[in-house]
């Protein structure tokens, strides 16, 4: 760390908002002894982090007003507007605001709005790696909106999340690849709870079945990269496998749920696109083309 790095830490930080993950954040700062002040609208919250080093405020206005580099995580975008919005605008005069929740891309969108109007300098961010992460090298928070207030403050956001990346000038732009990622942490979750039902009621354990589901991970990162080109090309070639072949197996998968006694709805959404692109007459096509499909809601208003 340089001399002029060492400096700028030690003027500190404020934390708003210490549920697990701003917990998580506010304990990194200190561990790299930041000067840290915190402020929760749950006191006993706040007592828990004075016993680690913390600075409690005692109230919000008084938080805000102890450090340059003001980081919030709190609940969603909607809770940090309306606990920042108690204060008036100048209080936050000289000051950047860390937007760590959260968030639609049009909330992101509503929060630059919002602090515009405000005067506040906010910078909206991501975080992308849980609890335990947070502090160590792999810990990565993406950025977006004002590129010049991630480059001000990055020694200090670095300390909480080395890879901290400013990933596009549009503050819902770090929004949107994180809900990308969330689903496909959740749907790769769901799925395998869901196969972890099918093969236990035949008598399995979960157990024995991990290493075959880890085989088939191996394949999804090439897998991945080939689904992507098709996207960005527009073009869905079928000349592997196509989706009147895979609306067979998919329809196993869906019958095996259900001689199972299993909730299908997983599969059975699968099932459901595949038969409907073989319907639109897209059966010769790689699975690819499902993405035309999901990018129109077959339920909305003509």
């Amino acid at each position: 760390m340089t001399q002029n790095e060492a400096a700028h830490r030690s003027a500190g930080v404020t934390m708003i908002g210490l549920g697990p993950m701003g917990s998580a954040l506010a304990q990194a700062f200190l561990t790299a002894d930041v000067p840290t002040t915190v402020w929760n609208r749950t006191r006993s919250a706040s007592e828990r982090m004075a016993e680690a080093g913390a600075t409690v405020a005692d109230d919000l206005a008084s938080a805000v007003s102890s450090a340059r580099l003001v980081i919030t995580c709190l609940r969603d975008h909607e809770a940090t507007r309306e606990v920042l919005g108690s204060l008036p605008g100048e209080v936050f005069g000289g000051r950047v605001v860390v937007v760590l929740a959260s968030s639609t891309p049009h909330e992101a969108r509503t929060t630059q709005r919002w602090a515009d109007e405000r005067g506040i300098d906010v910078l909206i961010g991501a975080i992308l790696v849980p609890t335990p992460v947070i502090g160590t090298p792999e810990a990565l928070i993406l950025y977006s909106g004002r590129r010049d207030l991630l480059e001000r403050y990055r020694s200090e956001l670095e300390v909480v999340a080395p890879r901290s990346t400013f990933v596009g000038d549009d503050p819902a732009t770090a929004s949107i690849l994180d809900t990308g990622m969330l689903e496909i942490f959740f749907s790769g979750m769901t799925a395998f709870l869901h196969a972890a039902a099918l093969v236990t009621s035949a008598g399995h354990t979960a157990s024995s079945f991990v290493p075959m589901a880890i085989e088939m991970l191996d394949i999804l990162p090439a897998t991945f990269l080939g689904l992507a080109a098709d996207v960005d090309a527009g073009e869905y070639p079928g000349t592997e496998e196509n989706i009147a072949m895979e609306a067979a197996a998919l329809r196993h998968i869906v019958d095996s749920s259900v001689e199972a006694g299993l909730d299908a709805r997983l599969p059975r959404l699968m099932h459901d696109l595949a038969t409907r692109a073989v319907e639109e007459g897209y059966g010769a096509d790689g699975w690819s083309r499902v993405v035309e499909l999901l990018r129109t809601d077959p339920a909305a208003p003509a």
